[in-house]
């Protein structure tokens, strides 16, 4: 086994730095159902080479004009837009809130972008991004369309596809009365993914020593 130093969250990924997001939402089509409430969480490293999960940022969003609100969705998420104590954003507001920290936490592991974590990560980044395209925002830290996703990940380290399955199979503890909350399932959805990427390491003795240190060090590129 090559005995070399881990190697830095900056090439780990080509250059991405592993983002968990979450959103919750008045539905499933992200141009006309509303952004509700959205989460995040940067993967960290440690001095050994093993990622886990860092703080959450998190907000409520106030729909955005002429959005929808299905009931069917509303009764599964348990938001009411209308609580006093809700302390929604604009979404403007909202991305700057969340695109911020997650800046920050790039520029600090030396990572040219960030990329989506999520479970069936193309519902959260579909919602993500037109949100983006709706506010004209030009400072979006995340790949447009690249992305992990933890319901593939698990499907092949655990044989479980839905999330509170995959966690428990993990052997994580799994509340589901937290659940539908975006600052619980990336909390979960990060752990997952930590757990999923430290395993590889372990069985695998993944060191990076053997491979072609030009391709670790290459920027991200396409999908």
């Amino acid at each position: 086994m090559n005995a070399a130093l881990p190697i830095p969250m900056s090439s780990r990924f080509r250059g991405f730095l592993p983002v968990v997001v979450d959103v919750e939402t008045g539905g499933f089509d992200a141009e006309r159902h509303a952004l509700l409430e959205i989460a995040a969480s940067p993967i960290e490293m440690d001095a050994d080479g093993r990622v886990y999960p860092g703080e959450i940022v998190s907000t409520h969003v106030t729909p955005f004009p002429g959005a929808i609100l299905d009931p069917k969705s509303m009764e599964i998420t348990g938001i009411d837009v209308d609580h006093p104590l809700r302390g929604a954003l604009e979404e403007r507001a909202a991305l700057d809130h969340l695109f911020l920290p997650i800046r920050a936490a790039a520029r600090r592991h030396g990572c040219q972008r960030a990329i989506l974590v999520g479970h069936n990560a193309a519902f959260d980044l579909g919602f993500l991004n037109a949100a983006v395209r709706r506010t004209s925002h030009k400072r979006n830290p995340f790949h447009p369309f690249s992305c992990f996703d933890t319901a593939t990940l698990a499907g092949l380290a655990y044989g479980q596809t839905v999330l509170s399955r995959a966690v428990q199979a993990a052997g994580m503890d799994w509340d589901g009365r937290e659940a539908h909350s975006a600052v619980y399932d990336t909390s979960k959805t990060a752990e997952l993914f930590c757990r999923i990427v430290n395993r590889w390491r372990d069985l695998s003795a993944l060191d990076m020593g053997g491979v072609d240190e030009a391709l670790l060090r290459e920027g991200p590129q396409g999908a």
